[in-house]
Order: structure tokens, then C-alpha cells, then sequence
């Protein structure tokens, strides 16, 4: 175990490590110094962290060996300090002690637009703007005002745990159309069995995750335009969950479902959220986009019924402290330390990991390391594979529940030392031959 881990696991709160050593290398590369913090290994213990204190949603039940800090590399949330606009935001409203019923802020509705325009070139208006308190709860509304329980509905496979387990027990059957590797190993869609798929089904609904979890690809103009006219032919309405369009790998470009034509604009109900971006999912918000008024006000009205969904304050001015002028600043710093993670990772899974395979992400800061030659060839199963991680303390996650039967799925969004550290304990304990 390195010492920086160890001078880590020895101090509570935070320790900041080697920013300055950090910023003169890439300055001797002739990059830029980087205004925020993406360096210091927070320690999460006791702060209300599933990332690192797993509960009975992580299904790997093995001890981590005495002397080996646990790295939280499974759950997709970020272990970096958070923009600084945001918890500036939250804290000047904390400074006024009164915390009642409110109506969002004209500014909220605001940063939502700046935000579109900035990041995805899309205009929006007020109206087009619609409250979730999550993302799957917004992916379910509008699945509600679209189909009946029992009702077929498009997804592809490997699939998100999260579509899984809500639109299950929503009653909705997942009808699953499997992307395919290409000849470079780059996930693509399989149009010919999409097709199959709605006519053989009588499908009128298809989920659509861009960019891609948990594959990470970021789908092109050419491949959404296609898709949109096989649903356009089928008459297929969309819900495209593009709650990681701003993270964005080695400059890959985010186009919007919506954005491709005239149908796919008037047939489709965006769902987006800042806590992928600025590491925010315990505070509860997410929103949609919907340029249809007719299911706009549907979907508005189906996701009011039960009157839970309803905005915190605090994720309001949370939003708002993200989509900002520093909020653009910090996202483009953090798609650059997360590109220089995942190029590394990569690259020495290439290198060190014989028989296992994985496409370099896009976007997301997932990955998906496909395992089959390596437990075939040394006689592992994936769940020993996966359990010898944890003995090291690598929290990695089991990719069987996203559809993929060898399938490790890996959160890049931790420093890069933490990085380099993972990755060396795998390489010396955990990809070796057989079982020990």
C-alpha cells in the first residue's frame, strides 16, 4: 500500500496531495494550470457514503484485508469536492434561517436555460421545463402517460440497474435490443434487431440512454438520426435519459435525442439532472425537457399525482450554483482529469490485463470490463474475480445485473492517484492466474 494511502487512511476530514507537483507536470506539457481541486482524497467515511460504507445494495459480501484502504470505485457519484458555485449557493441560503414553502425562483428556470444553451445548443422556454425528483422518477412518469403496465418497451442491453428495477415494478416488460461490438470493439446499435423488435412486440415506447450507461459510448448525429427514423417509421415516442451529457471524454460531442429532426423534437421527453455533473445525488432534483405541449402537460400532470414529487429548496439553489458561469469552468476541468483517468486505465488494462477486454468511454466515467476470456481461460468465475477485488480493497462493481454475463463495472471518477493505486493492486493480486 502506498504511503499516500496510508497518510490518508491515518488523518480524518481531508488531505490535499501533491496539487502543486501535480500542476507543474502538466505545465512542463505545456497545459494548463487547473483552477480546481480535483487532487485531494477526501476520506467519506462517516459523511453518509454508500460509495465506501456499502449496505445491502452492493452485493459483493467480502472483507477487505487488514492495511488496505477501501477505493471507492463501484456506485456512480464522484469522490471530488464538488464545484465551489454550488456549495457557495447552498450556503448563502442557509445564512437565512427560514426554510418553508417557496415556489422555484425565476433564476432557476433561468440557469436551466443557460445551461441548455451552453452545454447542448438547445433553446428552451420556461414552459418546456418540467420537475422530477429523479431521473428514473421522470423516466417513469413519462412511461405512464405513454403505456399501460404490461405494456413491451424498447431498451438496449447492457442495460442500467436502475431501468431495470423501476420499470419491473412499474409492470412494464423490457424488451431488450442487444448493442453489438464493431470490429474496433466500439458498441454500436443493432437497427435491424431494434426493427425486429417493435414490429414482433408491438412496441410504442423505447428508453434511450445518451450518452450510453454503461457502455459510455456518446451516440453521433448519424446514429441518433437513424435511430429516430425507425422509430418515426414504427411510431415510436421516446424517453431519452441524458443524465450524463455533460460528462464528456477526450472532446466527444453530446447531441441531444431531440435534436436530430422534426419527429424526434415532438416525440420525445428529455430527462436531465445535475447530480452526475457536479456529484449531487443526495440532494434529490432532477428535470425534464419536453417540446410537445400536449405530453408535456401529461407527463407534468402524471408525475404531480401522488404529491411526493415535489423540489427541495436547497437542490434549487444547488442547481443553480452549478449551472453557471463557474459551473461551465469546473466541468470542462473535470472532463479533463476524468479523460486522463479513463486514457490511463485503458491503457494499462491493455497492457497488463490479459483477456480482458474494454471499450474506451466516450462519455460517463464508467467502465465496462468484459471478463469472459480471462475467467475461461483461467478457470475463474467473475464472482470470485470480483470478491478478490474487495479482499484489496478495489470496490468494483458486479455487471451481471446491467446484462452482461462477465461484466465488471468500474468509477473512474476518483483522483488520479487513487487511480494509478487500483489498478496496481489488480494488477499484483487480483488478475493472476486461477484461483488461489
Amino acid at each position: 500500500m502506498s504511503g499516500l494511502i496510508k497518510e490518508a487512511c491515518s488523518k480524518t476530514g481531508q488531505v490535499q496531495f501533491e496539487t502543486a507537483e501535480w500542476n507543474s507536470f502538466h505545465e512542463e506539457a505545456g497545459e494548463e494550470r487547473m483552477k480546481y481541486d480535483f487532487t485531494t482524497i477526501l476520506d467519506r467515511r462517516g459523511h453518509d457514503s454508500i460509495a465506501v460504507e456499502p449496505t445491502a445494495w452492493y452485493n459483493i459480501n467480502t472483507e477487505t484485508k487488514p492495511g488496505f484502504q477501501r477505493i471507492p470505485m463501484w456506485v456512480a457519484d464522484m469522490s471530488f469536492p464538488t464545484c465551489p458555485s454550488v456549495t457557495k449557493a447552498i450556503a448563502d441560503r442557509l445564512s437565512h434561517p427560514c426554510f418553508g414553502y417557496f415556489e422555484p425562483r425565476e433564476e432557476y428556470y433561468e440557469a436551466i436555460r443557460f445551461w441548455q444553451k451552453e452545454r447542448n445548443h438547445t433553446d428552451v422556454t420556461k414552459e418546456d421545463i418540467g420537475y422530477q425528483n429523479g431521473v428514473l422518477g421522470g423516466v417513469l412518469s413519462a412511461l405512464r402517460v405513454l403505456c399501460s403496465p404490461g405494456d413491451n418497451v424498447l431498451f438496449h442491453s447492457p442495460t442500467y440497474i436502475g431501468f431495470t428495477n423501476s420499470a419491473g415494478s412499474y409492470g412494464y416488460h423490457m424488451i431488450h435490443s442487444p448493442l453489438k461490438k464493431d470490429e474496433q470493439g466500439i458498441w454500436r446499435m443493432d437497427f435491424a434487431d431494434m426493427e425486429r423488435k417493435i414490429i414482433e412486440n408491438n412496441i410504442h415506447a423505447a428508453v434511450v440512454c445518451n450518452p450510453y450507461n454503461p457502455c459510455g459510448r456518446v451516440w453521433t448525429r448519424e446514429e441518433l438520426t437513424e435511430m429516430m427514423a425507425l422509430f418515426e417509421k414504427h411510431q415510436v415516442w421516446v424517453i431519452a435519459d441524458e443524465i450524463w451529457s455533460d460528462i464528456l471524454l477526450n472532446g466527444h460531442v453530446h447531441v441531444p435525442c431531440h435534436s436530430v429532426s422534426e419527429y424526434a423534437r415532438m416525440h420525445t421527453v428529455t430527462q436531465y439532472a445535475p447530480s452526475k455533473t457536479f456529484s449531487l445525488a443526495g440532494i434529490v432534483g432532477s428535470y425534464h425537457v419536453c417540446f410537445n405541449p400536449w405530453l408535456n402537460d401529461r407527463v407534468k400532470k402524471e408525475s404531480q399525482i401522488t404529491h411526493y414529487n415535489q423540489m427541495s429548496v436547497l437542490w434549487m439553489y444547488a442547481m443553480i450554483g452549478g449551472f453557471s458561469k463557474e459551473g461551465t469552468e469546473w466541468v470542462d476541468e473535470l472532463c479533463a482529469v476524468l479523460s486522463e483517468n479513463i486514457n490511463y486505465a485503458c491503457g494499462f488494462i491493455e497492457e497488463h490485463f490479459e483477456g480482458v477486454k474494454v471499450m474506451k468511454p466516450e462519455g460517463t466515467y464508467m467502465l465496462l470490463l468484459d471478463c469472459r476470456d480471462y475467467c475461461t481461460k483461467t478457470g475463474t468465475d467473475l464472482l470470485s474475480l470480483l470478491k478478490r477485488g474487495v479482499e484489496y480493497g478495489v470496490l468494483w462493481q458486479d455487471g451481471r445485473p446491467f446484462h452482461e454475463e462477465y461484466g465488471i463495472r468500474m468509477n473512474l471518477a476518483v483522483p488520479f492517484t487513487l487511480v494509478k493505486e487500483a489498478f496496481d493492486r489488480l494488477d499484483r493480486y487480483v488478475f493472476i492466474g486461477g484461483n488461489e
